[in-house]
């Protein structure tokens, strides 16, 4: 019964990975079909990714530029680019990522010329200090160093609707734009618009170490900002 038992565990494990490799092919082979059909000129299937896919384009527009109307601009630019480009993608990465890659560059452009954006480095000199305050960790000479000295506190329960409204979601707006450019970047795209760290990475074109550190500073510098409403919320 026991040995029975070991290899159903086995058996399951086996399965997991299993199911993970084949999702992966699933995938590829999907995204290949979709490729194929758009350089074979399919109009239904490009119709279909263009209307699935331009929602989400036009919100990682209006990231970079400064109206609805240039946010759409960049999205119709982008399609073009990509039928224009289909012929030269390699498929070295996701056509989702590809595409996204392109609406960026052209994003990027429309705000240059706009004058919102000016080129900084990936770390701005006053992004070089600790994402929290050294004084909130325990010293060298203490018995846990690096450890807390006093745990973070808690936040108070709220409805949903509550958080994403008021004063706490304009707090939370001025703090993203009161970021340094590229930390708002990387936040917006993961946070606000749920893209994964790789593609995060291929569209701005930063290495994985500078997406997690950007990441991590811009998520510090809103949960600073959070405990510090609750603070006050509880005092008042």
């Amino acid at each position: 019964m026991t040995a029975g038992t070991e290899g159903f565990s086995v058996e399951l494990e086996l399965d997991d990975s299993t199911c993970a490799r084949r999702a992966a092919v699933v995938t590829d082979r999907a995204d290949a079909l979709t490729v194929h059909s758009l350089r074979e000129g399919d109009e239904v299937t490009f119709v279909s990714i263009m209307t699935s896919w331009s929602p989400g384009m036009l919100r990682l527009a209006r990231v970079y530029v400064r109206t609805s109307q240039s946010a759409e601009d960049v999205v119709q630019d982008t399609w073009l680019a990509v039928l224009a480009g289909l012929d030269g993608f390699q498929e070295r990465s996701a056509l989702r990522t590809w595409v996204l890659a392109i609406l960026v560059n052209k994003a990027k452009s429309c705000a240059l010329r706009e004058r919102k954006v000016l080129p900084t480095d990936v770390l701005d000199s006053h992004e070089a200090g600790p994402a929290v305050s050294p004084d909130r960790f325990r010293g060298p000479e203490d018995r846990w160093p690096g450890h807390w000295r006093v745990l973070p506190e808690r936040w108070p329960v709220m409805p949903e609707d509550e958080v994403l409204s008021g004063e706490l979601r304009r707090r939370m707006g001025r703090v993203l734009e009161s970021l340094p450019r590229r930390q708002r970047e990387v936040i917006e795209l993961r946070d606000v618009y749920g893209y994964s760290a790789e593609e995060t990475c291929w569209m701005l074109d930063i290495s994985a170490v500078n997406q997690r550190v950007l990441l991590h500073r811009a998520r510090a510098r809103m949960r600073d900002s959070i405990e510090e409403y609750f603070r006050s919320a509880l005092v008042g």
